[in-house]
This record gives C-alpha cells, structure tokens and sequence, in this order.
C-alpha cells in the first residue's frame, strides 16, 4: 500500500506572547495562540488547525461518498464546532460537531434522500482525521439534508 509523506516547516519568535509561521504545501501562514486564551491572535492557532483539518477531510469525504452513490447534489456546505476547555493542567479538545448542510437535485427520490443521509453519519466514522481522534474527542454530525425545491429555490 503507497504511504505519503506530508512535510511542514515551522519558525517561531519569542515566547508565549510570541508569534511564528508554518509551511506544509499550500499551507502558508502565521501562528500564535488566540486572543481570547490571552494570546496575540496573530494568524492561525491549533485550535483553528484541528478544526480545520477535521471539517476539510469530513466535507470531502462526504463529498466523495455522495459522487460514488451517484447522488446529485445542488449545494454542499458545512460548518463545524470544536470545544476547546482551559484547564489547570492545559487546554482540552472537548467535542468536534458537523453540521453539513446537503441540498440534493430536485429530481431524487426517498431512496436516494436516505442515503445522502446516511453518507453524513458515514462520512465522520470514515474520515482519516475524525479516527485519529476519535477516543480523545467527542464527535458528532448534524446534519441537514434537504431537496431542492423545483423553482430553484
């Protein structure tokens, strides 16, 4: 089985009060802790990343999974929730949460619907990030699935 190897290159300035920069590929960005966990809120943070990484596998496994069931789908969005907690002895990544938000064709039928449906739930269990948290991470989807109404709308 082919293995790929991902690469990322990191500076960083100062101390907790500081501020970096990372490299990986398309990935090119300043570093900082957040504002609101006392940080100068320059650039992106972990928390951001960890979201980020999870909400990008889950939407395009998702998206894979629905091409595969020749499902057609109008619109496909997402928004995605990580509870982060600050505690005595560091931050804990609480709980992930999907919400996908699935407008399907205006032509499928139940079948197709229920699916679509089951893909959401699929999608998070599949997802290469999701298992790599999974245990340490409360993860949930809620998702929307809806068809498109015959006038666009």
């Amino acid at each position: 089985m082919p293995k790929h190897e991902f690469r990322l290159t990191a500076d960083w300035f100062g101390g907790r009060a500081g501020e970096g920069h990372i490299a990986a590929g398309n990935l090119n960005t300043k570093i900082s802790i957040p504002e609101v966990m006392k940080g100068p809120g320059i650039g992106t943070n972990p928390d951001e990343m960890m979201i980020g990484a999870a909400a990008t596998c889950y939407l395009i496994t998702l998206a894979a999974m629905l091409e595969r069931k020749n499902i057609p789908v109008s619109s496909l969005t997402l928004e995605t929730i990580g509870v982060v907690s600050v505690e005595m002895t560091g931050q804990i990544f609480e709980k992930m949460t999907h919400r996908p938000h699935v407008i399907l064709h205006s032509g499928v039928n139940v079948e197709q619907m229920e699916e679509a449906r089951a893909a959401t739930e699929a999608a998070e269990r599949r997802c290469m990030i999701s298992n790599a948290m999974r245990g340490n991470v409360a993860l949930a989807v809620e998702a929307t699935v809806v068809i498109a109404s015959s006038n666009g709308d």
